[in-house]
């Protein structure tokens, strides 16, 4: 057997806390023929440590390391001739070991904990309890159960006691905490699961930190859970010394009729009894029966009823669903019990999931950035000539949206590579990878569920790391100050020639004419098609309802065009045409082979390969200013003579149908009232009945084709005049190269991820809220940004692009569509879209989808108004306020504070009835956004409170809480515990005495020490002491949770 001998010594150099047993031991080998004690044993020091018995040297316990037995395929016996002596044989045939104890009295101990160490020994009791098991429940019962399916199982929650615990010291008593690990009874294998809090300084400990067994988790009746009792010795290095263990399976827990399974906790050795666990199943029971219980714990001190409320079955259906289980994955659950100011428990629940929507948004936004800027290079190229200044800032346009369509093909291969959990979390270590910019740092849903009172509640929150490009650093700042100077450089551009400048404001006019028109066209071409097919089939009722929908498109068409942008653009590209210039005197445009440059298409041809020219756009000197007018109007009037001519064509059928019914009554009569000495040619004078009309389909033709053609014409003008619009900020942002550009894609992707996870869980926690879904259709939804980060370093330029992706999302809308299937795939949101004005489609379940209000399955529109508050807290901060500036900080919270006073304001024009959320809180939301202005009028330094009003008036108006730090790790998982303790106490009279304790076991074991664990692989926040003393007090972790780690 192959060993590191230097690895070995090491852990026979441990603590002695680390070790099952050890002592002194007489050692010698077994001599081959002999029976008996072997002659020459020696005094030796042994420790046990797992199956690994180490033998030092002398009998001291500092001593070197002279010998190591490994106890597999092994049996520990007992001397027939020694009463202090022990063989160890072993199955290999190898020389036995015999041990002999100093004092009679730790014989046994020793034999057990030898027997213990041995894996066949371990085996063999296994064995045995398995055939008394089924010898006694019968074998229906006992058969091993397969996994049930989490989409059927509860998750199985308990609590933990103890009593009588000591250390073997009167006066002192332990800093108890149980370590819980599932034991696997088929691969002999022992794996922690979770930990409780530690309870100091008492030998009965109540732990508020409950087990919470997901149903991911693979486990079956058989499952034994072990219990494993710890005295903390010194907090900080997590020292600790064992007192006690105990085994259960899950079997046990269910099948007992007690509140309470009561167990021993045996000694190391397993000889003694060194104190009793309880525990307790958190069951449902019914509230109404229990409010009158006088059943009180037999705890001292603790006189409130058992477990009151439970969190069993209050989960409702939706929350288990096929849409939740698409979007939210890999959860962790976490289940805890406080006591209220009623002395009464509730219990709460943590849940963090991860999102596959971290990774497949991202890379649908990519595919939306890569067609739209190819269609872009195309239109670039649809302007035909241009003077030699324009054409030359096209040139430099084209290549720039080149280089970035490479870019991005390149990052959409590798997204796409990723696999497993790869594809729903990007890990802190990550934020600077080159290929994962997109994807938004340590993305997950927090929810706390707290059962109390009759009533079970959830409360949500986001947490992200900031949205910023780490990738690019931030040397030079973020975003917001990079773009003033793309600014400049904007208006130096335009301005050099001609004049010509267009602000911001007109260049997203400008998207989101070309986002409609492009978006119309072809649902006005398709609605034509309807139209001929209906009028094919004759068939009125259809005919009528098509016509409808295609009024109603192209009225939005026109209106779209008549915007006085598009008009005043058409004049300014007819002053950049080449031909403008040369009959003003400018000087003449010549090419690459020194010919005067015409307006033919020869010459045309020949100026660059990948340019036409459109014949619709105006090419003459004289420019008509009328001549748009009559383009636009044109469309409204082929659409008139569509619904004139149908008008007719219905007219006609129903004379058609009047007429026929007429000659079927007087056919009869004719017939017999006939002349017979009529001559013939009498008869050819006589009036001839109308000829037959033409088909439906073939009167409709021509004004259909006409239409196209006045659409056709339209778009592709307005599409040239807002492709020139925007060249002079593409061309701004060309000149600083694509990183710009590439800046505010990455930066927005990480946000639009954050947001469309908060949309997405507060629309499936308020489906069946109706006020909810009204406030969603008339006013939208608030989205409040928390923001940790300081206004020092390079977390201001972090600060500039988080401030800068907040405010991209005002862009965004949401619409709820029916789903396909209730496949994952096809339940996961979808984006499409242009740059400033994307579009998320968020799909249901037909069955959920068809009990929505009318508005919404319309497919109305859902606005988002995004918020953005930061309060920085750590020790940057406090430099910044020494000796920097905080005037970012105080710009973003004032401005977001104003927005949140006038989106109240709009609800309450629109919807003055509404009734909003109930709260325990005596503040009316008035008076919550009077107290945040005035607090940020104090300009007081780490003003936090401005963190929690904002928070407060988030919640009280059904909106979207978010919480954001560098990483969404550290200063995150402090703000975000303190808000879940802060609603216990405000909502659910959360008892003063519980409240640091509840804060202290959400950090120390709750899910954000399991979000931790999963960026870095340790259990520590990134925290020092000295840091620490610069923190908010309500922001510090509890001593032991934090110290130096590989970030």
């Amino acid at each position: 057997m192959k060993v590191n001998s230097h690895h070995l010594t090491s852990l026979s150099k441990g603590p002695a806390s680390s070790f099952d047993k050890e002592g002194r031991l007489r050692v010698g080998r077994e001599t081959q023929g002999v029976q008996g004690r072997p002659q020459g044993m020696c005094e030796r020091w042994c420790r046990l440590r797992g199956n690994l018995l180490f033998i030092m040297k002398k009998p001291q316990q500092r001593s070197a390391l002279e010998e190591v037995l490994v106890l597999e395929r092994c049996h520990v016996l007992e001397s027939t001739d020694n009463n202090n002596g022990l063989l160890i044989r072993f199955d290999s045939g190898e020389p036995g070991v015999y041990v002999e104890c100093v004092n009679s009295g730790e014989v046994n101990s020793w034999l057990v904990a030898l027997r213990e160490a041995n894996s066949e020994g371990l085996t063999n009791r296994i064995r045995y309890l398995r055939t008394q098991l089924m010898d006694t429940a019968g074998n229906a019962e006992t058969t091993v159960v397969d996994a049930v399916s989490p989409a059927k199982l509860s998750p199985l929650e308990f609590s933990i006691d103890c009593r009588g615990l000591s250390i073997g010291h009167k006066e002192k008593r332990p800093n108890a905490v149980v370590q819980v690990s599932i034991i696997n009874t088929q691969t002999h294998t022992i794996t922690d699961y979770c930990c409780t809090e530690i309870v100091e300084s008492t030998s009965d400990p109540v732990f508020l930190t409950g087990v919470c067994i997901s149903p991911d988790h693979p486990f079956t009746l058989d499952t034994t859970l072990k219990l494993t009792a710890y005295h903390i010795k010194v907090k900080t290095h997590d020292t600790r010394s064992r007192l006690g263990f105990t085994c259960f399976s899950i079997r046990d827990l269910l099948r007992t009729n007690e509140p309470q399974l009561s167990l021993s906790l045996r000694s190391a050795d397993g000889t003694s009894e060194v104190g009793e666990v309880k525990v307790g199943r958190l069951q449902m029971r019914d509230m109404e029966n229990t409010e009158g219980e006088d059943t009180t714990s037999d705890i001292p001190g603790h006189k409130c009823p058992l477990l009151c409320d439970s969190l069993h079955g209050s989960m409702h259906d939706r929350d288990n669903s096929p849409m939740m289980r698409a979007v939210f994955r890999s959860t962790v659950c976490k289940v805890y019990r406080f006591q209220t100011e009623s002395s009464r428990w509730m219990l709460v629940r943590e849940q963090m999931s991860e999102s596959p929507l971290s990774s497949s948004l991202p890379k649908q936004l990519l595919s939306c950035y890569i067609q739209e800027d190819m269609r872009r290079v195309q239109e670039l190229c649809d302007l035909c000539d241009l003077s030699p200044y324009w054409d030359r800032l096209r040139t430099d346009v084209i290549a720039h949206y080149s280089q970035l369509i490479s870019t991005y093909q390149e990052t959409l291969t590798e997204l796409n590579k990723l696999t497993g959990s790869s594809c729903s979390f990007k890990a802190s270590c990550s934020k600077s990878d080159r290929y994962l910019e997109f994807i938004p740092v340590n993305l997950h849903t927090q929810r706390m569920q707290v059962t109390c009172s009759q009533r079970t509640v959830w409360y949500d929150v986001v947490t992200v790391g900031a949205p910023a490009d780490h990738y690019q650093g931030f040397k030079h700042g973020g975003l917001q100050r990079l773009l003033i100077k793309p600014d400049s450089d904007n208006k130096s551009v335009s301005s050099a020639y001609c004049g010509i400048s267009y602000s911001p404001e007109e260049s997203s006019r400008a998207r989101e004419v070309l986002s409609s028109v492009s978006q119309l066209q072809p649902l006005i071409s398709g609605l034509t098609e309807e139209l001929l097919q209906a009028a094919l089939e004759v068939n009125s009722q259809r005919l009528q309802d098509i016509l409808h929908s295609l009024v109603h498109r192209t009225e939005q068409f026109v209106h779209a065009l008549k915007d006085e942008l598009v008009r005043n653009a058409l004049l300014t590209l007819h002053t950049a045409r080449p031909a403008y210039h040369l009959s003003n005197g400018h000087a003449h445009v010549t090419h690459g082979n020194g010919t005067g440059h015409r307006l033919s298409s020869a010459n045309q041809d020949g100026l660059r390969p990948s340019i036409r020219r459109q014949e619709s756009i105006p090419q003459h000197t004289e420019y008509d200013e009328e001549e748009w007018d009559r383009v636009w109007t044109n469309v409204a009037l082929s659409l008139n003579c569509i619904i004139a001519m149908v008008d007719r064509l219905q007219e006609r059928e129903n004379r058609k149908q009047e007429v026929t019914s007429q000659t079927q009554n007087d056919v009869t009569t004719t017939s017999h009232n006939t002349d017979p000495s009529r001559a013939p040619w009498q008869a050819s004078l006589a009036p001839l009945p109308d000829p037959s009309p033409s088909p439906w389909q073939e009167q409709l033709v021509p004004l259909v084709v006409t239409l196209k053609e006045c659409v056709g014409e339209a778009v592709a003008r307005a599409r040239c005049a807002m492709t020139f619009v925007l060249l002079q900020g593409a061309a701004a942002s060309a000149c600083h190269g694509q990183a710009l550009t590439h800046r505010r894609d990455a930066v927005f992707s990480q946000a639009l991820c954050a947001v469309v996870c908060g949309f997405v869980l507060k629309l499936y926690s308020g489906l069946e809220d109706k006020v909810f879904l009204l406030q969603l259709c008339e006013v939208g939804l608030i989205t409040q940004f928390e923001g940790l980060l300081s206004t020092y370093s390079d977390e201001v330029g972090m600060l500039e692009d988080m401030e800068m992706g907040v405010s991209d999302l005002n862009r965004v809308s949401f619409k709820i569509t029916e789903a396909k299937s209730e496949q994952p795939t096809d339940l996961l949101p979808t984006v499409t879209g242009l740059r400033g004005c994307f579009c998320v489609e968020v799909p249901l379940p037909s069955e959920t989808y068809l009990l929505l209000p009318g508005e919404l399955r319309d497919g109305r529109d859902l606005r988002v108004h995004p918020l953005l508050f930061n309060i920085g807290i750590n020790q940057q901060q406090s430099l910044a306020e020494r000796f920097g500036d905080s005037s970012l900080q105080e710009r973003i919270n004032l401005r977001s504070c104003e927005m949140l006073k006038s989106y109240y304001k709009t609800l309450r024009d629109k919807l003055p009835n509404l009734t909003l959320p109930c709260s325990q809180s005596p503040l009316a939301v008035e008076d919550l956004l009077c107290s945040l202005e005035q607090s940020l009028e104090m300009k007081k330094r780490k003003n936090v409170e401005v963190l929690w009003l904002a928070a407060s008036v988030c919640r009280r108006l059904n909106g979207v809480r978010l919480t954001s730090c560098k990483s969404a790790k550290d200063r995150t998982s402090m703000s975000v515990t303190l808000e879940q303790c802060m609603l216990l106490r405000d909502e659910h009279t959360l008892s003063k005495e519980h409240f640091n304790r509840a804060l202290d076991c959400m950090r120390r074991e709750g899910c954000r020490m399991e979000n931790v664990e999963k960026n870095i692989r340790s259990r520590k926040y990134a925290f020092n002491s000295i840091q620490l003393k610069t923190f908010p007090k309500p922001y510090r972790p509890p001593e032991g949770t934090y110290g130096k780690v590989d970030t």
